[in-house]
């Protein structure tokens, strides 16, 4: 994790001749006044329907000071800071009492930074089973009919929006004991508890699934590489305008892959990527022995494979006309992706165009029609902490809110900026005040920036899979660095002593391994 945080946050903008990834070099500004509005918009659970209708349940933002748990503090009616025992307990409803579900989700997303999410678990069960005495044989049921929908609703609420807590077999335990508590005697109730049960069966299934994909994708990915290297020439007959030359298509296909890998990208993994040590928690770190951010780490690897397979499309025609043709063809595809709302892979390959061993290419550019590359370029400038593209992420995401079709609801962030603001937000301002309190106003922030996330890897794609097309993305050799500037050189030479220098050296090195 620390690596591929160093190689994130340490990467610099791609000017001509650098490496894919980004560098955001101005921090955001850090506004951490939350409004009602912001809130409106994060993450929400449907009540639970039916006879477990939600009657009762507290609508209001907040309690009052008075009225909460003593702990919590306020700011116009703005919670703003308490101890973690007291934001746990406003966690937990009562019969006369829900959590605003815009608390739970900032809770749940920030409480990770103090405590595992197996230790609240079970500081949660603790309290519902000492609260609403369910522990007592004798408990009144009409009690227990009134309490019983609340908590139900929290665990749902956290099972659909945190699921991958869930694959630790302490959390499973104490939903278990807990659910079955509630579930006792009731058939309503147990049949809740069943369907909240095989919802979340079905979602880390589902994750599995994908991970196992994943593994089989990277391992093909692999072989064809091998492949490559040992009959270099025969890749040469095959590339991507020989399985397709419409760049809309193509820019559909790659806003595929991008949908699916955002969708698999748990809330929690932006607050565990950067996970510090808890001073107030003897230094230990939260997450020693939990999952970290795997999936966000593999879509920021898809980042730089995709940058670097458009350098490798570019480098490996032997023909100048047909390089520039690629060139030209990339072009294409990067514009259509700023059309549909797809920044990432956009990002990825102006990257790849503006790698050293693709920018040196004088001859091939000189045949290019740079003006539409000119514009994107443009787009993408981080001058200002990239307002252009911010200003255009704005529009498609106002776009998206008064959308008529599914295609106009897409939005894909440049994601390597994304996770460079979040980083930003929580290393500019400390989780815990001087009176050692939860600063709960910086999570307000965090959990504003993650829900706006949440609401995009949620679209659906619009557009019809080419299985031919995503499998060659997903799995077509890429050159390392290396091989690109051999490639680059040998299609047209070594201009200074330098480059005449590296040529021979990596003939002598890539060469004598084939």
């Amino acid at each position: 994790m620390a690596k591929f945080l160093a190689e994130l946050l340490g990467c610099t903008l791609p000017d001509k001749g650098t490496p894919p990834l980004l560098e955001c070099r101005s921090q955001p500004p850090l506004g951490l006044r939350p409004s009602s509005k912001q809130r409106d918009t994060m993450p929400q659970t449907p009540p639970l329907t039916g006879q477990l209708g939600t009657g009762g349940y507290n609508k209001n933002l907040y309690q009052s000071k008075e009225e909460g748990y003593p702990g919590l503090y306020y700011h116009d009616n703005n919670l703003v800071s308490g101890s973690l025992e007291a934001l746990i307990h406003h966690l937990v409803p009562t019969v006369d009492y829900y959590p605003d579900r815009t608390y739970i989700f900032t809770f749940l997303l920030s409480s990770r930074l103090f405590i595992r999410p197996h230790e609240l678990m079970s500081k949660v069960c603790q309290l519902c089973v000492e609260q609403q005495r369910l522990s007592d044989p004798q408990a009144d049921k009409m009690r227990i009919r009134k309490i019983a929908p609340k908590i139900l609703q929290l665990l749902t609420e956290w099972t659909e929006t945190f699921p991958y807590d869930f694959r630790d077999e302490r959390m499973m335990r104490s939903l278990k004991e807990l659910t079955h508590r509630l579930a006792s005697g009731d058939e309503v109730y147990r049949k809740a508890v069943s369907q909240m049960s095989q919802g979340l069966i079905r979602r880390l299934t589902v994750l599995s699934q994908y991970e196992e994909a994943l593994v089989k994708i990277n391992a093909t990915a692999a072989e064809r590489l091998t492949a490559l290297k040992a009959k270099p020439q025969a890749a040469i007959q095959r590339d991507l305008l020989s399985i397709c030359n419409d760049p809309f298509t193509v820019a559909q296909q790659l806003t595929h892959i991008e949908l699916e890998r955002l969708s698999y990208i748990g809330p929690e993994e932006f607050i565990q990527a950067f996970v510090q040590k808890d001073p107030v928690d003897n230094d230990k770190s939260c997450f020693s022995d939990h999952k970290k951010a795997t999936n966000l780490e593999a879509y920021v690897e898809w980042f730089n494979r995709l940058s670097y397979l458009v350098a490798t499309e570019i480098c490996l025609p032997v023909k100048k006309k047909h390089r520039a043709r690629v060139v030209e063809f990339f072009i294409d595809v990067a514009r259509e992706c700023f059309n549909i709302g797809n920044f990432n892979s956009l990002m990825a390959i102006i990257s790849g165009m503006n790698m050293s061993p693709v920018s040196r290419l004088k001859k091939t550019w000189s045949k290019v029609k740079t003006a539409k590359f000119d514009i994107l370029e443009h787009q993408m400038d981080p001058s200002s902490n990239f307002y252009n593209y911010r200003t255009a992420l704005r529009g498609a995401t106002q776009r998206s809110i008064t959308a008529n079709s599914s295609r106009e609801k897409i939005v894909i962030p440049f994601f390597s900026l994304l996770i460079k603001d979040i980083y930003f937000l929580n290393e500019g301002c400390s989780n815990r005040l001087q009176s050692g309190h939860v600063n709960f106003e910086k999570f307000w922030e965090l959990a504003k920036q993650v829900s706006e996330f949440m609401t995009w890897k949620k679209v659906e794609c619009p557009f019809e899979k080419d299985r031919k097309i995503l499998q060659y993305l997903l799995t077509a050799p890429v050159f390392t660095e290396d091989a690109l500037y051999l490639a680059s050189y040998e299609s047209e030479g070594p201009e200074n002593n330098m480059e005449k220098d590296r040529w021979k050296s990596l003939r002598s090195t890539l060469l004598s391994r084939v």
